[in-house]
């Protein structure tokens, strides 16, 4: 098996490809070369540099693709809706960048809320301001959370060590005992200190969420662009209807290092911009080259289905009832093939069959199948030559 890496991975996570004794080639192809020549491979990794688009998906679905990863928890650059329709596994490392990009929705609260950067600019041009830049601290006050994930759990946990309130929102109520759930409308009225850290890239923060901020609070965004509609923030900074923000992602962004940057949130002075810094860390890089390396040498040698994002992760995300069989037969070639025919015949369908060795010349096999078996099938089973023994 040969997995290319066209973004690159570090050196641990290569060895974890060696260690499955998958290949790995991490030549990077343009978009031209690798529609040519992904056929030749049997996983894509990329981070965000590189755009998985459906020519690709097609091109590899054509000869040995068979999953594609995303070093990172974002995969707007993989077109997941044509790789599902060509039998392509997208796999994600959600894992890696929680820590970094809590710290860093942390760091950018203390910088807006003490005007750390424009007091270092100031003193980078020989003017001392220290009445100027007075600030408030974050001790007391009530941070809301849109969005109580991985990320969103985490920032709660650094935050409580500086004795903040924690209140958040989300479609989902996760197992987070540190934050108190509440409507999306009291966190918005209530906090100091608005965080976002939503899945997906849908609108979060118009004009009319923005109107329901205290005039004193933040607004912090390392999640994604387009969860915020720049020109209400833009007017509401503009106006002071808000006491600031702080942004590290925006609606659009520079493709390339050293690019121009152009946004109108450049001439407010009560906003702090980062240029997608999130997930920048050295540690961040190399726990989510790891992960990525991890679940896609799984998926190729064992057919593991952790942290796919177009396909369940387990049987229960499929939400179709499900039920379990037991099968103790010779461990010799041909016996799955009988059980699966009279499985077959009996119209019972197969979702998943892991099998382990037990004892010497024993195996246990476990069906995992969308209908009751019923005493008649069992006993069909039963009869079957190498059956040791069939059971639910």
């Amino acid at each position: 098996m040969k997995v290319l890496l066209n973004d690159g991975l570090n050196a641990a996570a290569e060895s974890i490809f060696r260690e499955a004794g998958i290949e790995t080639d991490s030549k990077k192809r343009n978009h031209k070369d690798l529609v040519k020549q992904i056929g030749d491979f049997d996983g894509l990794i990329v981070r965000s540099a590189t755009n998985v688009t459906r020519q690709v998906i097609e091109a590899g679905a054509n000869k040995l693709l068979k999953i594609v990863g995303r070093a990172g928890i974002g995969y707007d650059n993989i077109d997941t809706v044509a790789a599902t329709e060509n039998g392509i596994v997208v796999k994600c490392a959600p894992w890696g960048n929680v820590n970094a990009t809590a710290e860093l929705a942390l760091a950018l609260m203390l910088d807006v809320s003490r005007n750390i950067p424009q007091a270092h600019y100031s003193l980078k041009n020989a003017h001392w301001n220290k009445k100027k830049f007075e600030g408030s601290e974050l001790n007391g006050k009530t941070l809301g959370i849109i969005g109580c994930g991985r990320i969103g759990k985490k920032l709660s946990e650094l935050a409580l060590g500086i004795n903040m309130e924690i209140i958040g929102y989300d479609p989902i109520i996760h197992n987070n005992s540190r934050i108190k759930y509440v409507a999306k409308e009291d966190v918005l009225r209530r906090s100091d200190y608005i965080s976002i850290h939503a899945s997906g890239s849908d609108l979060i923060i118009t004009e009319k969420e923005v109107s329901m901020m205290k005039p004193t609070a933040y607004l912090i965004n390392t999640s994604r662009g387009t969860m915020i509609d720049e020109e209400a923030l833009f007017r509401a900074l503009k106006e002071r209807k808000i006491a600031g923000a702080a942004i590290d992602v925006y609606e659009e962004e520079p493709k390339a290092e050293g690019s121009t940057f152009m946004n109108r949130l450049m001439e407010l002075d009560n906003v702090i911009l980062t240029p997608h810094l999130g997930a920048s860390t050295k540690e961040a890089q190399a726990r989510t080259s790891v992960e990525i390396a991890r679940v896609v040498s799984d998926f190729l040698k064992k057919g593991d289905f952790s942290n796919a994002v177009n396909v369940g992760e387990n049987i229960e995300s499929e939400e179709r009832p499900f039920f379990s069989l037991f099968v103790y037969h010779d461990d010799k070639p041909g016996m799955f093939a009988k059980i699966a025919k009279v499985l077959a015949d009996c119209g019972i369908n197969i979702r998943e069959n892991p099998s382990r060795q037990i004892g010497e010349r024993c195996a246990i096999a476990v069906y995992i199948i969308h209908q009751r078996i019923e005493k008649d099938v069992l006993d069909r089973l039963n009869k079957l030559e190498g059956v040791r023994r069939a059971c639910i």
